[in-house]
């Protein structure tokens, strides 16, 4: 007899950061559709908090209290940190598929996106190696960019380096001109940016503009890095602004790898009016193929069996293997380097040779944040 479970889905699909939220919600849709032959049926359970903070905690108590003891979601580090007190309160798992911050510890979360070692320090070194030793740091006023910056901040100086400024604006502000200005005044080597969503568009076009404006080869002279920018948003800020910028990922849709092109053929196939793939996607998409595999294999919803099955499962992602570590829940992943170019994609720059172990908390590097580690060497692609 087919067991049957409801599994939810979250994501604000409308709002400041919508669109990579919807490419989050079609990779965990596409991996519901692409099931393995199993003796169950998944029942994807879809809520749309609509980028309200509070709306998150309280469509995580209706899942729950109907009895769904799965959740993949949450793009944002503050409607994850909303809703983790309930899941361990219901003792539920919450199935998080975004890159991070790190520096969390709760055994009701699996983490699927890249981690601060995965992220965040192999940028520090390819920037420094590549570009320059000043930054000036911009960023949504978050949790998310605020202990990136702190991690990135660290990391820069004990390399030597230094970090110019900080600025913060309000998710989804528009208004990013004076930022702009006083990074032109500052003349770092490259900005680093944590914005997201609206706010995040509107920064590269009018960073772009303004370097133009004044003969300014934006791309050469202040190139912006990030840890967030994905082929949807490369997309949404338009061909006057797109190319140039480097951004450091676990996965890139123009990744030449035989499982990526089965993963980007089915996805524009059952999504063709986009948005199109991206590490986000991809981090869903495995959160639910590895939920999916592990209720299989355990044939339970139970939260500790699942948990154990899924520290036990080897996947085959687009990006390549990736396996959750037991320790700490979170994925083993390959970092790469891309620079986005005038088609709204990624040119792949540098990659690691393998799956790098994830190190949320930082503790293998030694001193603090000194180096990255050193599997996560990356070799040079392009």
């Amino acid at each position: 007899m087919s067991k049957h479970y409801r599994i939810g889905v979250m994501f604000s699909t409308t709002g400041p950061y919508s669109i990579v939220a919807r490419s989050m919600l079609n990779g965990a849709l596409l991996a519901v559709a692409e099931r393995p032959a199993s003796d169950i049926t998944i029942e994807p359970v879809v809520v749309n908090p609509g980028g309200d903070l509070a709306s998150y905690a309280a469509l995580s108590r209706d899942l729950l209290r109907a009895d769904i003891r799965h959740v993949v979601g949450c793009y944002t580090s503050s409607s994850r940190k909303e809703v983790i007190p309930c899941f361990e309160k219901h003792d539920a798992l919450l199935w998080y598929p975004s890159h991070y911050e790190g520096f969390e510890s709760s055994n009701n979360v699996i983490y699927t996106g890249a981690s601060p070692n995965q992220h965040v320090l192999p940028l520090v070194d390819h920037a420094l190696a590549t570009i320059g030793s000043s930054a000036f740091c911009i960023g949504s006023n978050y949790i998310w960019a605020w202990e990136n910056t702190r991690i990135f901040r660290e990391a820069m100086t004990a390399r030597g380096a230094r970090v110019l400024a900080e600025r913060y604006v309000a998710v989804g502000d528009t208004e990013i001109d004076q930022v702009v200005e006083a990074i032109l005044e500052a003349r770092p080597a490259f900005v680093f940016n944590n914005l997201i969503g609206t706010s995040n568009y509107a920064f590269f076009r009018s960073f772009r503009a303004a370097c133009v404006k004044r003969g300014i080869d934006q791309p050469k002279v202040i190139p912006v890095v990030s840890c967030t920018l994905s082929e949807p948003e490369l997309e949404e800020i338009g061909t006057d602004a797109v190319d140039g910028h480097l951004s450091s990922s676990v996965y890139f849709s123009s990744l030449a790898t035989p499982a990526n092109e089965v993963f980007t053929r089915a996805y524009h196939e059952a999504f063709p009016e986009g948005p199109p793939t991206s590490a986000d996607a991809e981090a869903s998409y495995i959160a639910m193929k590895l939920l999916i595999l592990s209720l299989a294999e355990v044939g339970t919803d139970d939260v500790e069996a699942v948990k154990q099955a899924a520290t036990r499962q080897h996947l085959l992602a687009p990006q390549g293997e990736v396996r959750i570590d037991p320790q700490t829940l979170h994925a083993y992943l390959t970092p790469r380097i891309g620079r986005s170019n005038a088609s709204s994609r990624f040119d792949i720059l540098v990659e690691a040779p393998g799956p790098v172990r994830p190190d949320p908390y930082l503790v293998q590097s030694s001193p603090r944040y000194a180096v990255a580690t050193r599997s996560s060497s990356l070799r040079v692609v392009k």
